[in-house]
């Protein structure tokens, strides 16, 4: 009997939990949870706008959000983010840069990680870096693996119509 590759590759993806991502030294802990600042979101909000410097991690403890973002002219829905995400990796561990907009379905609340701490803390513990790292390859993967599923060509029995594009 062979394993589920499929099922696998599906758990190899999953989102990690956050204390996982996070675990680190009393030290670095106290740094992050001593920075961190609590912003309480009402739908219709703007969390933060794509290209403006990223302020820092986001993890959203409440509330569903949209993604959305502009490249090349076209606008595109990247998919909800909700409670437990961990959102803006890329920017955060990137050039500083957001790389979408996130905007508030819902009422909410999330957690930001100020850079400066957040850099302290990669710097003095780089497992911690490494994780972060990982989980990114893990949303980049969710995502290419979501787009391909929404661009799947659809097709109807012979002679019933034109294909669906």
């Amino acid at each position: 009997m062979q394993p589920d590759t499929h099922a696998t590759v599906q758990e190899a993806l999953r989102p990690r939990p956050l204390v996982e991502l996070l675990d680190c030294p009393a030290e670095i802990s106290s740094l992050l949870n001593g920075s961190a600042r609590f912003l309480a979101v009402e739908a219709g909000q703007v969390v933060f706008r794509q290209d403006a410097a990223c302020q820092g991690l986001y993890v959203l403890v409440t509330g569903r959000y949209l993604r959305r973002a502009v490249r090349l002219g076209a606008r595109f829905m990247l998919g909800p983010a909700r409670a437990g995400d961990v959102v803006e990796l890329a920017a955060a561990l990137g050039e500083g840069s957001h790389t979408y907009t996130l905007s508030a379905q819902t009422d909410g609340s999330a957690l930001l990680l100020p850079c400066a701490p957040l850099n302290r803390a990669l710097e003095s513990h780089p497992p911690l870096r490494m994780r972060l790292l990982e989980e990114l390859a893990r949303e980049v993967s969710r995502g290419y693996g979501a787009s391909c599923q929404d661009h799947t060509p659809k097709s109807r029995r012979r002679g019933s119509g034109p294909p669906l594009d």
